[in-house]
């Protein structure tokens, strides 16, 4: 009994645990239980969940569907067929007389009549299915590439929102750190101002700067709910799902930078490779009404059985079948020259793409020289905003302590606030920029990652 109550109770035990380990084994690996996402975990979700991203790939099924629709007319078509049929009145048709020769009018047929067919035709050659056959890879590619281009938009949209909503919570840091600052030195102030060791402007100073500071905060705090809400969107999320994000601001600084001298390469731009792909598919649709000429060839079979009596109850008594089979050959003549005048305007359309090309080319080449210069330019503004924030905070410390032992005026000390203050705001977004940027020049060379 001992032994059977063990097993009973381990039994038990795994049954209750199934559930536990079920859930968390259905747990998608993308969205992380504690809610914290990194960027990495943030594009994983958009990619996975964002609608755009999906009906990109719903697009690519259908593609797919439509070339196997299309090519469908290859294989063979079989259909049954039945009819039946009773006359009321059976038609007349003149038989001469064997013997005199005389024109006799005569009834021909049966009142009741049933077929029932089998028919199969083959294609043999056919315009339409051979543009569907050349057709097909050129258009899985192209839904391919289109479902490539929306990864890279939402790639670009998530990682910039990603980095507003962080440049907002340094924002909110900074003005915190401030108040707390203003606040001490407003109770100072006050003070002294109560003691008679200062006049009335010097707390009245601490307070402006200090609702100053409180007004940024709130600020502040508004643009991190509406920057999330944004982010939520691009990433797929619901809006009442929490969402908080982590980062190393030292792996930020290491990732903000990259070699400005790689050269453009126009053929790793997604757009590119679409108007490429376009131009096959519409020399494909030039050959189509180039060889609009040529006869379509199939090949038929048809069996048939034949139920035919005057009497409906004995209909189905005797069969009579038939079979046969043949080619069928169709040769446009003249169609009103719709062939030729087809065949001019695909190669209008053709010469048209020719022109799309170019220009995407120079637009390509436009934004990724603005691109470029707008790295550099924030990638400046960083490295002086980095050294000014060193500098701001020396200042500031060395400051504070001369006003602290009474050899400084306060007004110095707001002056180097303010100016801490401001280098801080100014370093994190210089940072934030630059890091946006770095994802448009990235995006303009075609070398922004898709796969995470």
């Amino acid at each position: 009994m001992t032994h059977l109550q063990q097993a009973l109770r381990l039994l038990l035990g795994l049954l209750l645990l199934a559930p536990s380990a079920a859930l968390a084994q259905s747990a998608p690996p993308s969205q992380p239980a504690n809610q914290v996402f990194t960027l990495d975990q943030c594009l994983n979700v958009a990619l996975a969940n964002q609608p755009v991203v999906r009906q990109a790939r719903i697009d690519q099924e259908i593609a797919q569907a439509n070339n196997q629709v299309a090519l469908a007319a290859w294989l063979p078509q079989v259909g049954v067929q039945g009819t039946a049929q009773h006359y009321f009145q059976l038609p007349f048709t003149i038989f001469p007389d064997p013997t005199t020769g005389t024109l006799t009018p005569r009834q021909i047929g049966v009142r009741n009549v049933t077929t029932v067919g089998l028919s199969g035709t083959q294609v043999i050659y056919n315009n339409d299915v051979y543009l569907a056959a050349r057709s097909k890879r050129f258009n899985n590619q192209a839904a391919t590439q289109n479902t490539v281009n929306v990864k890279i938009a939402t790639v670009s949209d998530v990682s910039k929102g990603f980095y507003d909503v962080l440049l907002a919570q340094r924002q909110l840091e900074v003005f915190s750190q401030d108040i707390s600052r203003l606040q001490r030195n407003y109770r100072d102030a006050r003070a002294r101002y109560e003691t008679g060791i200062a006049d009335k402007t010097e707390y009245l100073q601490a307070e402006i700067s200090l609702n100053n500071s409180l007004t940024g905060r709130k600020q502040a705090q508004e643009a991190i709910k509406a920057r999330l809400a944004y982010l939520k969107q691009l990433m797929g999320l619901s809006p009442e799902r929490p969402l908080a994000l982590q980062y190393d601001t030292l792996k930020l600084e290491l990732d903000a930078t990259m070699d400005t001298a790689v050269a453009l390469n126009i053929s790793n731009r997604i757009e590119i490779q679409q108007l490429q792909t376009q131009k096959s598919l519409q020399d494909v649709t030039v050959d189509y009404y180039r060889l609009g000429f040529l006869p379509s060839v199939s090949a038929f079979g048809n069996y048939n059985s034949v139920f035919q009596n005057n009497s409906a109850s004995d209909l189905y008594r005797t069969r009579f079948p038939n079979s046969y089979a043949g080619l069928q050959l169709g040769l446009p003549l003249f169609t009103g020259f719709r062939r030729t005048q087809n065949l001019r305007r695909a190669r209008l359309e053709n010469t048209r793409l020719d022109e799309d090309v170019s220009n995407t080319r120079n637009q390509i080449n436009t934004e990724y020289t603005t691109a470029l210069a707008n790295y550099k330019g924030y990638y400046t503004q960083y490295m002086l905003g980095k050294r000014n924030l060193e500098a701001s905070k020396e200042v500031y410390d060395v400051i504070n302590l001369q006003y602290r032992e009474g050899i400084r005026a306060y007004i110095d000390l707001i002056v180097a606030q303010t100016t801490l203050r401001t280098s801080q705001l100014n370093y994190y977004t210089a940072l934030f920029q630059l890091l946006s940027s770095k994802v448009d020049l990235l995006r303009a060379l075609g070398e922004l990652p898709t796969e995470y």
